[in-house]
């Protein structure tokens, strides 16, 4: 393992955006978007899953220089076509759009078609703080999870991500998976050559496993719970929701038929809509009820649950976002840890794309 630095690893995604034939703007936002992920500590989602992008250009599934537009609107929603676009630039497109309507209607809701992964759920709600509004992101992924009581993988772990501004307290931000553990823990597990808890994954005929590899002999993940003595019927729902918000309301592929992240997998040959679906919404607080007053009450809720008493084996209660910040901080000031495999992956990119991958990590 070796720690690189932030700024490091952003240029050298941003170059590799660029030789991808992205436009200079869009690669630098690409970039950002990406390694927003390895900053909070979300390390599934960010360079490690950098080759993933390029392998779904090269089998010609993410369009370099995609024109986004709206093909539907009212004053307070729209529907964006991402035209195969990153999803990575294609979902802050959306959140802007989102966040304009709600200036003059009060809130904005933005759903999205024809897209691809978009990175960690935080980044794109949290891009609504500084207007003053409360910012939703959330998005249907490849069908790797088997709803309550299935053996079948009929959804993804569609994560849910909802930020929140407070006064003087950081800012309250939810960013989960609506399954035990993102499918990128698993990869992550692997990397380490260690085996997944019981209630992550279970194998073909349905049966609880820790195998990491169990996606790949028929097996699926679980939704949030695990199974049906800890709720995961409540797993199930919170992504199917997600699911029907991101792609039955936009028109992209839902359930099974959202297309695969990995490019080896092919896609359907019946698809029931364009590309991958998102959902953003962004909320003036003013339209509510003061922005100031808002504010101090929920630094006065986040304090409250601060100071609440703690269980014998912990120190502390967290606030939504609070571990996410502090690793950012940590990272920012000593750098990304990255696994061996993930240096050796970029390394591969590097001579794939002809860059000196040194010449970025002198660090």
């Amino acid at each position: 393992m070796k720690n690189i630095s932030y700024n490091s690893l952003k240029l050298f995604a941003e170059e590799v955006f660029l030789r991808m034939g992205c436009p200079a703007k869009e690669a630098h936002e690409a970039a950002e978007v990406l390694l927003s992920a390895d900053l909070r500590g979300v390390d599934s989602h960010g360079v490690a899953r950098l080759s993933g992008y390029i392998r779904l250009w090269e089998q010609d599934r993410i369009n370099a220089k995609p024109e986004i537009k709206i093909v539907h609107e009212t004053p307070s929603t729209a529907v964006i076509d991402g035209d195969k676009g990153l999803g990575l630039v294609v979902a802050p497109f959306a959140m802007r759009i989102a966040i304009e309507k709600a200036k003059i209607a009060g809130t904005g809701w933005v759903s999205v078609k024809n897209s691809n992964h978009y990175g960690i759920a935080g980044y794109h709600s949290m891009m609504a703080l500084e207007n003053d509004m409360i910012g939703w992101s959330m998005t249907n992924a490849s069908p790797l999870v088997s709803p309550t009581f299935s053996t079948e993988r009929l959804l993804g772990t569609n994560p849910i991500s909802i930020a929140i501004p407070a006064d003087k307290q950081p800012p309250f931000v939810a960013d989960f998976a609506t399954t035990t553990a993102a499918n990128g823990k698993l990869e992550v597990l692997k990397r380490k050559n260690e085996k997944a808890p019981l209630g992550w994954v279970q194998d073909s005929n349905g049966k609880p496993t820790t195998d990491v590899d169990a996606l790949k002999s028929g097996g699926s993940m679980l939704p949030l719970g695990g199974d049906r003595e800890h709720a995961s019927h409540k797993g199930y729902i919170l992504g199917s929701i997600v699911d029907i918000f991101s792609a039955v309301l936009s028109g992209a592929n839902y359930g099974p038929w959202a297309p695969p992240f990995v490019s080896f997998l092919p896609l359907r040959e019946d698809p029931v809509g364009d590309g991958l679906g998102h959902f953003f919404g962004a909320m003036r607080i003013d339209a509510f009820r003061p922005a100031n007053d808002f504010k101090k009450h929920m630094d006065n809720w986040i304090e409250t649950f601060r100071k609440s008493s703690v269980t014998e084996e912990n120190d502390r209660v967290l606030i939504p976002g609070d571990p996410e910040r502090e690793i950012s901080n940590e990272r920012l000031k000593n750098g990304i840890p990255l696994l061996n495999p993930v240096i050796e992956d970029l390394i591969k990119i590097g001579d794939q794309f002809k860059l000196d991958f040194k010449s970025y990590f002198k660090d």
